[in-house]
């Protein structure tokens, strides 16, 4: 009988586990990947993920390559076209990539450049002083995740070639012919993976948005952009010489400014290590009530700030005060002014070139170099008080505004006071109308906010209690790009949304608090179910805009249409996927002991030859618990969108055109993108 008791005995058994374990984990099963392989296994490690924005990103890494050479002053001309065959085909008029043999790898500098990781020039600063991209790894990294890939270098009156296959090269760098020996420059040529990338189509606005960004904030730099695939021909040319100027007023094409024109600032300073930083802004306030700040290092769009963006708050709220101050503008029994007042109407756009930035994380979006907030005050507080004091006229209106807005900033906070105070009397502080869920970790959680009560029952319904809650709206809820905090507040159905989220808003908003890692919006797939989904997204950006950066934010995909063929039913998310089901159904013969019956045909449904009921549903309400649960809630078989911000300077944009009071550039954008709607006919 052996001794101890079952406990003592599993420890043995788990120590021998163990030891046995260690005899067959052996020196044999450590995998080395050589060369672009680990791109190719991890892929979302080097461009985030495999879907869309990897593959735009893939675009954008080349460019900027393209852009670091302008940056060093040899580059003013990049192209990027989109060939017939889906190809992307990027050329510019730099230096070229060296082509001569590599000291140390004992082959061409091209190959070197192209098939390793964290070669380049980006390393020594005698060759970029500054640099975006992904500091000497991004090329090489397009080349791994490119089906083929072709590159030309232009230098010394010669066409250097280099053809490579899932990033090997295909034959040693050759010369492919003579050229003006004054011609210079690089042409890159790649076409996306499909064993990495399930969808290679790329968006010729997508790409557009990027290159006007660039163009903004390299006002020396000429980016043009063509699309050569069949029917979608098109061309835009970006060079803007006004720079930063221009790109606010861009931004803020459809908001009035209140200003005879932006103030711009531009100066240099030195960091700790004697190392250059070079200093630019622009800013102007128009009559809305959103700030729309955008950062940029070394045109890398800092998402998160960071110290310059610290810098450049403390020098404009320190200048405007001591204006109003110093002009007695402010009087002193007025509510007084704070750092929240000076961002009502904002929009700045600040651009900072850094040799050595520190970037906080791997997604490089916030600044972390201490030294550069004290440079970044200097520079813009001096300019700004100066601008203040030959501006007076301007300059008393901005104060003016920032004075309505601390009005409005204390009627926001006494309605937020009151709503505390409501809650607190009632038996619980969440919407009535909330069904909420039993699991209480925000990790797991899913809040349906769902356009209708009738499709809100139906949500009720169908829904897994344990971890998704509804919270039905009716209609369409105010349009909060045209109203101040304040007013949103008295909105019955925007603070239900709010509480039920949990993050608070305005001073309150905390995104730690929120209570559902997911919040999807369900609404019809109607024109009017877009609008409704339009004013929630506008809430969001406006005055939660940062659940939606940490992508908490879904729009639920439901079925256009239903199929029926016998006893057979299916769902059709959009046209193509009804004309397949179709065309599936029609192919398919079964022979039937009995004909089946002669379907019922409902209002606004046809019926086929070969006997398929096609139904478009009009709304969300149509459906049943089942239906409802089975094609738009069930996280198996459901198709839902994540919200993400690719370009927060035009998504802010765009939110103005729809939203705002300007109809013409509503009506020039919906003529525009109405190719992208979902046919709603039968």
């Amino acid at each position: 009988m052996p001794k101890g008791n079952g406990k003592d005995n599993k420890v043995t058994d788990d120590k021998m586990n163990k030891r046995k374990g260690t005899e067959t984990y052996t020196a044999d099963d450590i995998t080395v990947l050589k060369g672009l392989e680990p791109v190719r296994q991890r892929p979302a490690m080097y461009i985030g993920d495999v879907a869309t924005r990897g593959l735009h990103h893939l675009v954008y890494e080349v460019v900027d390559n393209s852009i670091d050479e302008a940056l060093a002053g040899y580059a003013h001309k990049i192209s990027v076209s989109i060939n017939q065959n889906g190809a992307i085909t990027v050329i510019d008029d730099g230096r070229g990539i060296p082509t001569d043999i590599h000291p140390e790898e004992k082959r061409s500098a091209l190959e070197v450049v192209m098939t390793v990781l964290h070669a380049g020039g980006k390393f020594d600063k005698n060759t970029y002083k500054v640099s975006g991209g992904l500091h000497g790894v991004g090329v090489s990294v397009v080349n791994a995740l490119s089906e083929l890939l072709e590159v030309e270098v232009y230098r010394n009156g010669k066409i250097w070639y280099q053809k490579y296959i899932r990033g090997k090269p295909q034959e040693d760098v050759k010369i492919k012919g003579k050229i003006d020996s004054g011609k210079t420059g690089t042409k890159i040529t790649f076409i996306p993976d499909p064993q990495i990338f399930k969808n290679r189509i790329f968006k010729f606005e997508t790409i557009a948005e990027r290159l006007r960004e660039l163009a903004f904030l390299n006002p020396d730099v000429e980016l043009n952009i063509v699309d050569l695939r069949s029917g979608q021909e098109q061309e835009e040319k970006f060079h803007f010489k006004g720079g930063l100027v221009e790109f606010v007023k861009y931004i803020d094409a459809t908001r009035p400014s209140i200003m005879k024109k932006p103030v711009y600032a531009k100066g240099q300073g030195r960091d700790e290590a004697n190392r250059l930083v070079e200093v630019e802004m622009a800013f102007q306030f128009n009559d809305q009530f959103n700030e729309n700040v955008f950062t940029y290092v070394n045109n890398i769009n800092t998402l998160e700030g960071g110290t310059h963006l610290v810098g450049f708050r403390s020098a404009h709220t320190r200048s405007l005060n001591s204006y109003a101050t110093k002009n007695n503008l402010v009087k002193e029994n007025s509510v007084q002014l704070t750092g929240d007042d000076f961002k009502e109407g904002l929009t700045a756009v600040l651009s900072i070139k850094v040799q050595e930035p520190q970037f906080e994380g791997q997604t490089k979006t916030k600044l972390g170099n201490s030294e550069i907030k004290g440079i970044v005050e200097t520079i813009i507080g001096d300019q700004l008080s100066t601008w203040l004091d030959e501006n007076p006229g301007d300059a008393k209106r901005i104060i003016e505004k920032c004075l309505r807005a601390a009005e409005a900033r204390e009627a926001a906070r006494k309605a937020r006071d009151l709503a505390r105070r409501k809650s607190a009397l009632e038996s619980s502080s969440l919407p009535g109308k909330l069904a909420d869920c039993s699991i209480n970790d925000p990790e797991h959680c899913e809040l349906y906010i769902v356009e209708g009560d009738s499709a809100g029952g139906s949500a009720k319904q169908g829904r897994d209690r344990r971890f998704q809650a509804i919270l039905p709206i009716k209609g369409k809820i105010l349009n909060v790009e045209k109203a101040r905090l304040h007013k949103i507040l008295e909105n019955e159905e925007i603070r239900n949304i709010f509480t039920a989220i949990g993050t608070g808003v305005g001073e309150d908003f905390d995104p730690s608090k929120i209570r559902y890692g997911k919040i999807i919006i369900m609404c019809d797939a109607d024109v009017d179910g877009s609008h409704i989904r339009t004013l929630l997204l506008t809430l969001f950006f406006r005055y939660m805009k940062e659940i939606i950066e940490l992508g908490h934010i879904y729009i639920a995909q439901p079925p256009l249409y239903k199929l029926k063929k016998g006893k057979q039913e299916f769902y059709a998310y959009d046209d193509e996927e009804r004309d397949e089901i179709i065309k599936r159904l029609k192919s398919e013969k079964k022979v039937e002991k009995d004909p089946p019956k002669e379907p019922t045909v409902h209002e606004g449904s046809i019926i086929t030859t070969d006997g398929i009921l096609i139904s478009r549903f009009k709304g969300l309400g149509e459906m049943n618990p089942e239906q409802l649960w089975s094609t738009t809630m069930d996280p198996e078989t459901r198709t839902v969108l994540q919200v993400s911000i690719e370009n927060a300077a035009d998504a802010d944009r765009t939110f103005s055109i729809l939203m705002g009071d300007e109809v013409e550039p509503r009506r020039a954008f919906i003529e525009k993108n109405a190719k992208y709607v979902r046919n709603l006919d039968v």
